[in-house]
């Protein structure tokens, strides 16, 4: 070998070595990612998402929000409506989110910031899945940091801290569209209510006589549920009740002029109704009604269910069924005249808050006047007999005070 050929091997060489040396140096360099999207195609792709789902804690997807038949749909509900406004929110927080700093790369740390596989029964993190016209777009959401959360492109070993926060469901029932019902009270007519268990009752409401026509009108004629005693209760504050048929005892101040008043048909022998406050529905018990959750009506016991029918002034009639199963209160809705509802309602359960169940399915004693005491009973009879009862030490003989 010639000396020359040597040499130039030589340089071959160490320019090799050295080429070697550039590029793994520069594999190693720490990247500035600050700043980037953590999702950098979704942006472009939002108003394509035709599927959103979230996996926490199994292998199969927790929940599934998808596009069917030209609306949002939870799978996991019985393709039941999806509340759209929260879809957006996440869809907007994952295309806005951007890169803070990059964290850590290796898979036993991954726990600790809430981004190892979300497969694993134990994951504290989950992951967000959107499907596109592009294809799928996953990541795995993990705890907060500071003004975001730590988080790691699925299949990527690649951990980072992310800004803005982004805050999502991992339960079904969070993410239907939880509108029921929404209704007025000064729109209610009358509610007739059959209990499961105990006599059935009405409240109607008693419009105001106009002026000149000497005589209040029953809004919604109609049955008399339970009982022919039929009670028009006055004013707030009213003490006593006057009976508008035979059978009911007391007298009440008529209601003033102009003011609606409500009556209660169904008032058990020797009891009062109470006030018109407290028979007129609540301004809250039918209106901005919502569900905690939905199920299909097979899957809930309404054998023993009480039925509130409540007729509104558009003529619209609501059927409303209710069975507390547990600690869940579940209803059914049937409506005559809206269309919408009774398809948005059809072959489903719904639970709702128990407070807003109790003011829809009112037990007939919350609307009597309460029973007398017998204590109370032995004073009135005393007071009539000609002045209040004496006490036990008013009836000793009182010694004079001496004179000092």
């Amino acid at each position: 070998m010639s000396r020359r050929r040597f040499i130039a091997l030589i340089v071959a060489a160490v320019l090799a070595i050295s080429g070697a040396l550039y590029l793994s140096a520069q594999r190693n360099l720490p990247r500035d990612t600050h700043g980037a999207a953590l999702l950098p195609a979704l942006a472009g792709e939002l108003n394509t998402v035709t599927v959103l789902s979230v996996r926490r804690g199994s292998a199969a997807p927790t929940v599934t929000v998808h596009e069917k038949d030209g609306r949002w749909t939870v799978a996991e509900r019985g393709d039941y409506p999806a509340d759209v406004a929260k879809l957006r929110k996440l869809l907007l927080a994952l295309s806005d989110a951007k890169i803070v700093e990059e964290k850590t790369s290796n898979p036993a740390n991954f726990p600790v910031i809430g981004v190892e596989d979300p497969s694993s029964p134990a994951a504290t993190g989950a992951e967000i899945s959107v499907t596109a016209r592009d294809g799928k777009h996953a990541v795995i959401i993990g705890k907060p940091v500071g003004e975001g959360n730590f988080a790691r492109r699925s299949g990527d070993n690649t951990s980072y801290s992310v800004e803005p926060s982004i805050s999502f469901e991992t339960e079904p029932r969070f993410w239907i569209d939880s509108r029921l019902l929404d209704v007025a009270a000064a729109g209610i007519q009358r509610i007739e209510v059959k209990p499961a268990a105990g006599p059935a009752y009405t409240v109607r409401r008693v419009v105001a006589a106009s002026p000149g026509s000497g005589a209040a009108a029953t809004a919604g004629s109609g049955g008399t549920a339970g009982s022919s005693n039929s009670t028009v209760a006055g004013p707030a504050n009213s003490g006593t009740a006057s009976p508008t048929s035979s059978g009911t005892a007391g007298a009440s101040p008529a209601a003033p002029k102009g003011e609606d008043s409500f009556a209660l048909d169904g008032v058990p022998p020797g009891r009062k109704a109470a006030d018109s406050v407290q028979l007129a529905p609540s301004p809250t018990a039918f209106s901005g009604l919502t569900a905690d959750d939905v199920t299909p009506v097979g899957d809930v016991d309404f054998s023993k269910a009480t039925v509130a029918t409540v007729t509104l002034s558009d003529g619209n009639v609501i059927t409303m069924t209710g069975a507390v199963v547990g600690d869940k209160h579940w209803i059914q809705l049937k409506a005559s005249k809206d269309a919408a509802l009774d398809a948005k309602t059809a072959g489903r359960a719904f639970d709702i808050a128990g407070y807003r169940f109790d003011g829809v399915f009112r037990p007939l004693e919350q609307l009597l006047v309460p029973k007398e005491t017998p204590a109370a009973k032995k004073g009135a009879a005393a007071t009539a007999a000609g002045g209040p009862p004496k006490h036990p030490a008013a009836s000793k003989k009182q010694s004079p005070t001496p004179a000092s």
